[in-house]
């Protein structure tokens, strides 16, 4: 890896596309400590202080959300109508054609996502405004134009973003909407860190306790990650025979290849899906300024937005506090679920078959139709189970942690995923550019 980044730097192309990179971010950061004008930050610091639903979008809009900046929504609206389009493609034949038409598709598909992600965003900040207006978000003297300023800015933050993801994906590295959420969420880490520092190290007492305690935090840290990264690079390859073909005087085919099915084959999405489902009742409660409470005078509403706040899982200080981790087992089903709902969308065994039959390819030992549809299908069931667990096993985690030990951090198994997966996808991409820059030098010569 290191070495791929130094030689990346060497190379001046490749140098300046870095570099573009590098500026967009630091735009992205510059905007999202930019408050919006004339709101009251204080007020919405003060009212989701230690709100787990908050903290999660918080993270991903990389603090802004909490500051009330102009990049508040962030590129999530962006996110929310991508997966929108992709699942749409299944129920419209007409998306499901322009996803197969090529590039002509593609950019066809980008631009319903572009609108979709202006609507989504217009609708999020008039929800927003409106929300914390109730709040005293607004000075009291304060009209309907404030309103609408704040609306129109959210909104022109969201699409500047949008657009200056496009930009980075063109005239730099890697895909730019998942680098800005990337940066996002690292620019959270520097602070979750002083937090366990603060919490476990410096509080621990003596010297012995402190090391003990810093070398279980950082031992914890490094094993996700590897775990993530063999999570994300594990993958099932099925092989897969040509059949030899006489053309003219001749022989065609006959080699050998594989599909390769990722053990986590949907990602990140199901963590979103389950996390958003759950946090989701918990941020429009705090909109109407309800909060979650357990005890005798706690109504039935703001008991069922403790089971689904993920600040209160795993408290084992008492009974009356543990029995609220029951939405945890109700998050654990939902990430499993989604993993097998979105890669039944997103990947369709019978149309692989289908393909493999007309190009004269066929898996050893598998006979071609049916009982290849059939094979696909047991050895992808039993490998999304195995990305699922795993997934469960990250996430899980840090929600334990925080639960039993009150680790008051924001990062999450969702957070460390984001950063693994982005980091080597863009890696890959820096490395494939330097094969091709090295083979056009080759052929130069």
């Amino acid at each position: 890896m290191l070495e791929t980044i130094k030689n990346a730097f060497k190379t001046k192309e490749i140098r300046n596309k870095l570099l573009f990179v590098f500026m967009g971010l630091i735009v992205v950061r510059i905007g999202c400590n930019i408050p919006i004008p004339g709101v009251n930050t204080a007020v919405i610091q003060e009212l989701f202080k230690n709100n787990q639903a908050i903290e999660f979008w918080d993270v991903m809009t990389g603090g802004s959300f909490t500051k009330m900046s102009i990049f508040a929504l962030n590129i999530t609206p962006y996110i929310t109508a991508s997966i929108i389009i992709q699942l749409l493609t299944i129920a419209i034949p007409r998306l499901e054609e322009m996803q197969k038409d090529g590039e002509d598709g593609r950019k066809k598909l980008n631009e319903y996502t572009r609108y979709l992600s202006i609507v989504l965003a217009i609708i999020e900040g008039v929800a927003i405004v409106v929300g914390f207006r109730n709040q005293q978000l607004f000075p009291e003297n304060s009209g309907y134009t404030a309103v609408i300023v704040a609306v129109v800015a959210l909104t022109a933050g969201s699409a500047f973003l949008m657009w200056l993801g496009e930009q980075i994906t063109e005239r730099g590295i890697g895909n730019g909407i998942s680098i800005i959420l990337l940066i996002n969420i690292v620019a959270r880490i520097p602070s979750d860190l002083s937090t366990l520092y603060n919490q476990f190290v410096k509080g621990a007492g003596t010297i012995t306790n402190a090391i003990l305690a810093g070398v279980f935090i950082l031992a914890i840290i490094i094993a996700m990650f590897v775990f993530i990264v063999w999570l994300q690079d594990g993958e099932r390859r099925i092989p897969v025979q040509y059949a030899k073909k006489m053309q003219g005087r001749k022989m065609f085919g006959g080699q050998s290849s594989h599909i390769p099915l990722k053990v986590n084959t949907a990602g990140v999405i199901p963590v979103i899906f389950a996390s958003s489902m759950l946090q989701l009742p918990v941020v429009i409660a705090s909109f109407a300024g309800v909060q979650p409470g357990s005890g005798a005078d706690a109504s039935l509403i703001q008991k069922f937005l403790k089971v689904c706040n993920q600040s209160d899982w795993c408290k084992v200080t008492s009974w009356g506090e543990f029995k609220y981790s029951l939405g945890l087992l109700v998050y654990i089903a939902l990430v499993i679920f989604f993993a097998y709902f979105y890669t039944s969308v997103t990947f369709n065994p019978l149309e692989i078959s289908n393909n493999m039959k007309k190009q004269g390819g066929f898996i050893p030992g598998i006979r071609p139709g049916k009982p290849t549809t059939d094979y696909l299908t047991k050895v992808l069931n039993s490998i999304i189970f195995i990305g699922a667990v795993a997934m469960v096993i990250v996430c899980v985690l840090p929600i334990v942690f925080s639960g039993v030990f009150g680790a008051n951090v924001s990062f999450t198994g969702t957070s460390l995923i984001i950063i693994v997966g982005v980091v080597i996808e863009t890696l890959k991409q820096i490395e494939s550019q330097l094969l091709i820059r090295n083979y056009k030098g080759f052929l130069g010569d």
